[in-house]
């Protein structure tokens, strides 16, 4: 990772930069909704706790409309994750300050953000596992 010797600490790659932890956060907690409407309660029905998903449900019966509207839901998180992955891939070769305490920390914030993305799309690839793939599987 090479640091561009600039004098701005806040250009075109800062706002680039600012952007995409922005979007990585936002992310992770749309995907994180595809984990609580499908995956979490196909959990927790397999390992034969439907007394507890009823009372989960009894506790966020928001959950209900999370399930009924599943496409909507990984359609938007789907939508969010490529656009964060986007911002993320174009803030890769953004310059860091030139001061070296700045560009530590511009480098620590690109490998935080790359992680919670990824992070991001493994929940959403096990929440439309369960979604999608896994009744297929069962139930033909």
């Amino acid at each position: 990772m090479a640091v561009v010797a600039t004098s701005e600490t806040s250009g075109d790659g800062g706002n680039a930069q600012a952007v995409s932890r922005r979007l990585t956060w936002f992310s992770i907690f749309t995907s994180t909704s595809t984990l609580v409407c499908c995956a979490i309660p196909a959990l927790l029905v397999a390992l034969g706790a439907g007394a507890t998903l009823a009372a989960f449900v009894g506790a966020v019966p928001q959950i209900v409309w999370l399930s009924e509207h599943k496409t909507a839901v990984f359609a938007f998180a789907g939508i969010m994750l490529a656009i964060a992955g986007y911002f993320q891939w174009r803030a890769r070769f953004a310059p860091c300050p030139i001061d070296p305490v700045l560009a530590a920390a511009c480098t620590r914030q690109r490998r935080v953000s790359s992680v919670i993305y990824f992070v991001s799309l493994a929940i959403y690839l096990a929440g439309g596992f369960f979604a999608f793939v896994l009744p297929v599987i069962l139930y033909g």
